[in-house]
């Protein structure tokens, strides 16, 4: 077991961070080009945004084939073939000349991007002592967010400097690294055992997943809520690069700087549930993303940057609380039921845009907020669905 504090453990831990910095940069950076892109390519908002949810759709769809895929042919093999595949596929994208083929290799990228998130707990919960396993995670979530932030910001601020493609010239270089960093100081497992890949019991133990009520309501919530939180993203950019604002694709990537609450957020999760139960905290979440929500109607700029940096915060607690709730409530077969959680969650990001668009054709940004309090009304309900469940078994 690798120890906490020992040099393979910092060696290891920076590895697996520099690998999600550039995964979750390359999911995200997207997301600020969107109204250059509808400009460039004369596209209307739903249909440019399609270049940035396929990445999402690919990479919840592939993370169950990974989850399974790892458990038969080795974590580090198959992580590094899906980052030289994710390398290569920005790469590639450098090279696109029409939105079609902008799509197509988003579509590649994203198959290659699940990878990561579907093998990196995995193998940090097999090779990693239990204090060393807290560390890493706390870590790797971190370098999460700020790959998220990062892939934008940089994209932003190259767009303007030149040209929206640009930025995967650098994400390509990040791709490389990682894919270094992986091969040179990840070490190979030594606590993993193959297990025979088997299609049918890897659909019996998701179809059980799914018949179990605690779990099948998390699952709701946390892709529900991510449908939202994320696509209001989306469409806050077309308004801040339309009239009043007219701003630049590096200030609107500033927007995302808002998600540093959502570490706080998770940071505070384990205390506001032990005061509050956990369905009860996580409808607290929701509560507060609603509070953000309306915030943003209100006054100018200020007031939506401020309504994002409380949604944020909203978000990331419940997302956290849903995510150590399926962990500690799936009976059997627990990595499959985590993945089962991601693809609810990605699938939400990916449907977003089609469930916010008549909202937003409605009534413009005020429509989006009407649309995301129903659906965070509904989120509300399912928490306390959840909440009464609970209650009912601990009778």
């Amino acid at each position: 077991m690798i120890e906490y504090k020992s040099a393979a453990f910092y060696r290891s831990a920076f590895a697996l961070c520099l690998a999600a910095v550039a995964v979750f940069a390359n999911l995200h950076l997207m997301q600020p080009l969107l109204p250059e892109l509808s400009r460039q390519f004369g596209l209307s908002p739903l249909a440019v945004s399609t270049s940035y949810t396929i990445g999402t759709l690919c990479l919840g769809l592939s993370l169950l084939v990974y989850a399974s895929l790892s458990d038969a042919w080795g974590r580090k093999k198959l992580l590094l073939a899906t980052l030289l595949g994710m390398t290569l596929s920005t790469f590639m994208l450098t090279q696109v000349e029409t939105f079609s083929s902008l799509v197509f290799w988003r579509a590649v990228q994203g198959c290659f991007l699940g990878g990561l998130p579907a093998i990196a707990i995995a193998w940090m919960g097999e090779e990693y002592s239990k204090p060393a396993l807290v560390t890493a995670v706390g870590y790797y979530i971190s370098a999460n967010s700020l790959g998220g932030i990062s892939g934008r910001l940089l994209a932003g601020g190259l767009a303007d400097l030149g040209h929206w493609q640009w930025v995967f010239w650098p994400m390509t270089l990040l791709g490389l690294l990682s894919c270094y960093f992986i091969w040179r100081f990840l070490p190979a497992s030594s606590q993993f055992r193959a297990k025979p890949f088997r299609l049918g019991q890897a659909l019996a133990d998701n179809w059980f997943h799914l018949r179990q009520p605690l779990l099948l309501l998390t699952y709701l919530i946390g892709g529900l809520n991510f449908l939202v939180f994320l696509n209001q993203y989306t469409y806050i950019s077309f308004v801040l690069a339309d009239t009043p604002f007219n701003l630049s694709s590096s200030l609107i990537g500033l927007l995302f700087i808002t998600y540093l609450t959502g570490t706080i957020g998770s940071a505070f999760s384990g205390r506001i549930a032990a005061w509050a139960s956990t369905p009860g905290a996580m409808a607290l979440g929701i509560v507060v993303m609603l509070l953000g929500s309306l915030l943003t109607l209100l006054v100018g700029l200020w007031g939506i940057v401020a309504g994002f940096f409380i949604s944020s915060f909203g978000f990331f607690l419940c997302h956290s609380l849903a995510s150590s709730w399926v962990n500690q409530h799936a009976s059997r077969a627990k990595a499959s039921a985590s993945a089962l959680y991601l693809v609810f969650y990605y699938l939400g990001a990916s449907i977003g845009g089609l469930y916010l668009q008549p909202f937003w054709q409605w009534a413009s940004w005020s429509g989006v907020i009407a649309g995301s309090v129903l659906m965070y009304s509904a989120t509300l309900g399912l928490c306390c669905w959840l909440w009464w469940l609970q209650r009912q078994q601990l009778r």
